[in-house]
């Protein structure tokens, strides 16, 4: 994983991915000084999520629209969309949800913890409910830290039963559709087999 993330870009879509790493980490500065910490805060949760596709040697486009999509729920979240636009909270947890799963399903194949896809013992049905349980999970506690956030930090942050409801349910049919995607389609996502890399972490750790 380490060699992954260290790796030159040798792709446009490489540099594209490594580009929206940089503007999403100079985004936490930017937001400190213009809209204040809690912003700054919600911006910089994005940082793990958009450094992992790098490490996991995701494909170009997938890290691309993994990147945009962080990116675009976080300052989604400072320029006050998800009230102004009734539908957007529900397409971008939605979104966001799936990509996340995806992501995190990866991670945990690289560590041999699930199945990676054509790997012994991988089952799409598996896959399919382990994706859709990490993007609940997820969304449950994004909305818990929404919740903190309202009760403890600002009151301007938007929380309602309703919302939260809808926001977890758009998330979970968001991951059952990244499971599905991870099930059937995994070469869209990875360009080297996950087993092998997995195998030889394991087995140069011994």
């Amino acid at each position: 994983m380490i060699d992954n993330f260290l790796r030159p870009a040798v792709t446009g879509g490489g540099r594209a991915a490594d580009a929206l790493r940089l503007l999403g980490t100079l985004g936490v500065p930017v937001a400190l000084m213009l809209y204040g910490l809690t912003d700054a805060a919600i911006v910089a949760f994005t940082l793990p999520g958009l450094m992992l596709p790098r490490f996991l040697g995701m494909r170009p486009w997938a890290d691309c629209a993994v990147s945009v999509t962080l990116l675009v729920a976080a300052w989604s979240n400072v320029y006050d969309l998800y009230t102004q636009v009734w539908w957007w909270d529900l397409v971008v947890h939605f979104v966001c949800a799936g990509a996340l799963a995806a992501v995190t399903y990866l991670l945990l194949a690289h560590r041999g913890i699930v199945s990676a896809p054509s790997a012994p013992g991988f089952s799409a049905v598996g896959a399919v409910v382990v994706t859709a349980g990490v993007g609940l999970a997820l969304g449950a506690l994004w909305e818990m830290i929404e919740w903190f956030g309202y009760a403890y930090l600002t009151e301007e942050i938007f929380v309602t039963p309703g919302d939260t409801i809808g926001d977890m349910a758009a998330g979970g049919l968001g991951a059952v559709g990244a499971g599905v995607l991870l099930a059937y389609r995994p070469q869209l996502l990875m360009p080297t087999a996950l087993p092998t890399s997995a195998s030889s972490e394991s087995t140069s750790s011994r």
